[in-house]
């Protein structure tokens, strides 16, 4: 299989987004680009989990449905949830509905909000296990690698759940944190200038 398709505009993109617009937006747009907010990075490592079993694709594609019932992943919100929320969430037909992965987000909140009070944020935690060169040779994508077993394993030493390497490792990818765009992708050089020109928190 190509590892390169070529869009109706004529850029070249990662395999794993073609035949979906919402895919070839985020691809475009978000996949791979550095972020620094505090949110956002728990949104995406959230997602990450909810994943496990499932496509990206089928996640996206409630992004906007976890975003409302989840209020935003405003992990300072999302901390004070009750089994009332539980309830709630797991009776909501527009997200996954799992129990475990529901009260993990929960969990996790509160773990993001002890990250904060130790670190300052939780993008300059998450950031300080970004690797300081390539792990593995272009194209040659892994499952996991030593940074996302390096995160992981704090994560879960801090407490955090549903966060094995191979979910760290997608949600490194999302976050910019390395830049897993394919040779020849016409957005491996854009992600990898604003990586360049990106301050880490």
């Amino acid at each position: 299989m190509s590892r390169i398709f070529t869009g109706p505009d004529g850029v070249n993109r990662c395999f794993w987004c073609e035949g979906w617009e919402p895919y070839i937006a985020y691809h475009d747009n978000e996949w791979g680009y550095p972020v620094s907010d505090d949110i956002r990075l728990f949104e995406k490592l959230c997602l990450e989990g909810f994943q496990a079993g499932l496509s990206w694709r089928t996640i996206l594609a409630k992004r906007e449905n976890f975003r409302a019932a989840f209020d935003g992943f405003d992990f300072n919100t999302v901390a004070r949830y009750t089994e009332a929320d539980v309830l709630r969430l797991l009776g909501d037909a527009g997200i996954v509905r799992h129990r475990g992965k529901i009260e993990a987000v929960i969990n996790n909140a509160a773990r993001a909000q002890a990250v904060v009070t130790r670190e300052g944020s939780l993008a300059k935690w998450i950031w300080s296990f970004a690797p300081g060169h390539p792990e593995h040779a272009p194209g040659d994508v892994p499952a996991k690698t030593p940074a996302s077993e390096a995160l992981s394993k704090a994560l879960r030493k801090d407490g955090w759940k549903f966060v094995g390497p191979t979910t760290v490792y997608a949600f490194m990818q999302a976050m910019g944190m390395v830049n897993d765009h394919m040779p020849g992708c016409g957005h491996h050089a854009r992600a990898e200038a604003a990586r360049a020109e990106f301050i880490r928190p």
